[in-house]
């Protein structure tokens, strides 16, 4: 026969007995005081502990400020968020003044270029016409030095053959004067008294060419200063009559070389 007592403390299933006990560990471990740096905590009675819930927040949580809240003024609109076409939007309004620029810029370089070319064609043709009033120069007073003894002289004996070639030596309206002056005044008195001219131009006494400068030039046209000596003789005159001329000549460029087209005594 088996013993009453000891049924009843082996009464119960193996797991419900577990069961017990294990609840009875639980409740002694919730129970129990951990001890700190300054004291002790009692852990309330709970679930059970966790090491994850132990983890230790970071620094910057537990050193985190207050969050402060500014309300906008009156009539404070917020700028609208850019839309995804304003970029696109934007793009295709500055092409326009992008493409104004290129088209100043390319304009400016043009005008620059123009005015270096129109610059270059200046100084080119101020060279030229330079280089052909020099040579204008020498050209007219050597036809000048020969015209003047031709033009300015004469000889009753022979007027006609003196006063043609005195022509070939003059051009234009002073060709067409001469010709009628030396007709109707200078060839009757010559016939008259036996008149005789001899025109030269002064050569400096130290020897050189005949003295004659140039008082203005261009490539068509040249002014030339002589002294001219007229040495006269008529029946007017007892002996010869020397005459210290100073003559303005005017050369002008034609097809046949420089010819004078004007005499003027000073």
């Amino acid at each position: 026969m088996a013993n009453p007592t000891s049924r009843s403390r082996g009464a119960g299933s193996p797991a419900r007995r577990t069961m017990t006990a294990a609840a009875r560990a639980a409740a002694k471990r919730t129970k129990r005081p951990e001890r700190g740096g300054h004291g002790t905590r009692t852990v309330a009675p709970g679930p059970a502990w966790s090491p994850a819930e132990e983890t230790p927040k970071p620094a910057e949580e537990e050193h985190s400020g207050r969050t402060v809240l500014i309300e906008a003024p009156e009539g404070w609109d917020d700028p609208p968020e850019p839309s995804p076409g304003s970029a696109e939007a934007a793009l295709e309004e500055s092409r326009p003044v992008r493409r104004s620029w290129r088209r100043a810029r390319a304009a400016a370089l043009c005008l620059v270029l123009v005015a270096a070319l129109v610059a270059v064609a200046v100084l080119g043709w101020q060279y030229r016409e330079g280089r052909q009033a020099d040579r204008a120069r020498g050209q007219a007073l050597t036809a000048a030095r020969k015209a003047a003894p031709v033009v300015l002289s004469y000889d009753y004996r022979h007027l006609d053959r003196d006063f043609a070639r005195a022509r070939t030596h003059l051009t234009g309206d002073f060709r067409d004067e001469y010709r009628k002056t030396t007709r109707t005044v200078v060839a009757p008195a010559a016939r008259k008294y036996h008149g005789v001219v001899k025109a030269t131009v002064v050569a400096p006494a130290s020897g050189g060419p005949p003295a004659a400068s140039v008082v203005s030039s261009s490539p068509e046209k040249v002014i030339v200063l002589l002294f001219v000596n007229q040495v006269t003789k008529s029946t007017q005159v007892t002996g010869s009559r020397v005459d210290l001329n100073r003559v303005r000549m005017t050369l002008t460029r034609t097809s046949k070389g420089w010819k004078v087209s004007a005499v003027d005594a000073l």
